[in-house]
């Protein structure tokens, strides 16, 4: 009778040990690939999300709010059940959803899984109003504007020229002249040195072959000093159309006015008054003008007579406050304040 039992009990363990079916084999290995195909297809829906959507986690509000499960029912089935789409009641995804819900605003649409289409999880399908698809066509709009514009200020310094030594009694007019046998000249600035009693101005030409020809008339008698001519480093400012002369006595009050640049915040317009009434005559009307992002001020200085401003082109380079001023002709008049009158 032992015998026989220990014959038993050594066929159990050697069934026990036995390797299992080719059937059985055949659909564990069939499991283990479904699994495996499921987990590469989560892997790469995953890899399509945006990480930092706040969307992939459910709130802890939703659930706060959400009633608790009748008796006999799981939170499982309350919340993810087949009447409720995967949803609670209060229109809240869950996290035991059946389907993984991507933010559609992120990617502009629905993402289609396993040939179902999902939607947010703050979308309309939670009966909220979609937000609005946030992209990057403003800021590729401007970056690309400012690509166009750096382009621009380049071909700009490239027609440019930097011409220095330049007598005070020579105008920009005569400066203009001299330089458009070297091409069409769109633009011609003087401006007041500070560091020397001549003056210094920039040219601009239509084309570069104009600019690189204007560099053949270095060591050119203008006045009394032969002038340099040298590539340009800086674009021209264009002047604002509206602040130009838009008649024959505002271009004559031009001739009387002077362009200030480089003043101490310090000086007040009754100093600069003062200052240029002192060394070039009287003065009929200024304007002084500053911010605060810059150091220093600019101002509009308008002479009685047009002497007087040929003088103060003189004044460059002379301390007011606790900067050298610079001086140049002023391109725009001096106009009266207007009076805004309150009803």
């Amino acid at each position: 009778m032992a015998a026989v039992a220990e014959n038993a009990i050594g066929a159990g363990d050697q069934f026990v040990r036995s390797p299992p079916p080719p059937q059985q084999q055949q659909r564990a290995r069939s499991s283990e690939a479904e699994y495996q195909r499921d987990v590469r297809e989560l892997v790469d829906l995953l890899s399509k999300l945006n990480p930092s959507a706040k969307e992939f986690i459910p709130s802890s509000s939703a659930y706060a709010a959400a009633p608790p499960p009748a008796a006999g029912q799981t939170a499982s089935s309350v919340s993810a059940g087949p009447a409720a789409g995967g949803r609670r009641p209060n229109g809240w995804l869950s996290a035991e959803a059946p389907v993984f819900v991507a933010y559609s605003d992120y990617y502009g649409g629905a993402i289609v899984a396993g040939n179902r289409d999902v939607g947010s999880g703050g979308g309309p399908y939670n009966d909220q109003q979609p937000r609005r698809r946030k992209n990057n066509y403003s800021q590729g709009r401007r970056r690309f504007n400012d690509r166009v514009q750096r382009a621009q200020k380049e071909d700009c310094i490239r027609r440019t020229v930097y011409v220095a030594d330049i007598d005070l009694h020579v105008t920009e007019e005569q400066l203009a002249a001299l330089f458009g046998s070297c091409g069409k000249v769109l633009d011609c600035r003087i401006c007041g040195d500070p560091h020397s009693f001549l003056r210094f101005a920039f040219i601009e030409f239509a084309n570069e072959h104009g600019a690189r020809a204007a560099l053949n008339l270095t060591g050119t008698m203008l006045g009394y000093y032969p002038v340099r001519v040298l590539p340009s480093k800086t674009a021209i400012l264009p002047v604002n159309p509206t602040f130009l002369p838009r008649s024959e006595d505002e271009r004559e009050m031009c001739t009387r006015t002077v362009y200030c640049t480089n003043i101490d915040k310090k000086v007040t317009q009754s100093d600069l008054k003062e200052f240029f009434e002192l060394l070039c005559g009287e003065v009929s009307r200024s304007r002084l003008l500053g911010d605060n992002t810059h150091s220093t001020r600019i101002a509009f200085v308008e002479f009685v007579q047009a002497e007087s401003a040929l003088k103060a082109l003189s004044c460059s380079g002379r301390i007011l406050g606790a900067f050298p001023i610079r001086v140049s002709p002023s391109k725009t008049p001096v106009r009266p304040r207007v009076a805004h009158t309150t009803h």
